[in-house]
C-alpha cells in the first residue's frame, strides 16, 4: 500500500466510482490529471475525487488527499492509473481525476461520497 492511501475502498464501491466518473465524462464535466484535479479541489469545484493508488514518484499526488479534506471534498482510491484514464475518457493512465459536473451521475455520486466517508 502506497504511503498516501488512509484507507482501503472495497473493489465494489471502486467499480461503482469508476462507472460514475465514465458516466459523468458522458454527461457532465470531468478534470483529468494531477493539476486539474488540484485545481478543481483548490476552486471548490470538484464533487469528488478519484486517486490511482499505483503513482510512482507518489509525491505526484501525495498532496492530494490532505487537499480534499482541507476543502471539504470526497475523495475515493482506485486501484490503477490505467483505470482512472480509461474512465475519464483517456487512452493512457491518470494519477487522478476530478467530477466537476456529475451530469447524469449526480445521484451515484453523492452515494459513493456518503460510502467513502464512511470508510473513514
Amino acid at each position: 500500500m502506497s504511503v498516501y492511501v488512509e484507507f482501503d475502498v472495497p473493489a465494489d464501491l471502486e467499480e461503482r466510482a469508476l462507472e460514475a466518473l465514465e458516466v459523468a465524462r458522458d454527461t457532465g464535466t470531468v478534470k483529468k490529471g494531477t493539476n486539474e484535479t488540484t485545481k478543481a479541489i483548490e476552486r471548490g469545484n470538484a464533487d469528488l475525487v478519484f486517486i490511482a493508488e499505483d503513482v510512482q514518484p507518489e509525491e505526484i499526488v501525495m498532496h492530494l488527499p490532505e487537499l480534499a479534506d482541507e476543502k471539504g471534498v470526497p475523495f475515493v482510491y482506485v486501484g490503477s492509473q490505467d483505470d482512472v484514464g480509461h474512465a475519464s475518457g483517456l487512452e493512457v493512465g491518470s494519477a487522478a481525476a476530478a467530477i466537476v459536473d456529475a451530469g447524469d451521475a449526480e445521484e451515484d455520486v453523492e452515494d459513493i461520497a456518503g460510502k467513502v466517508e464512511d470508510l473513514r
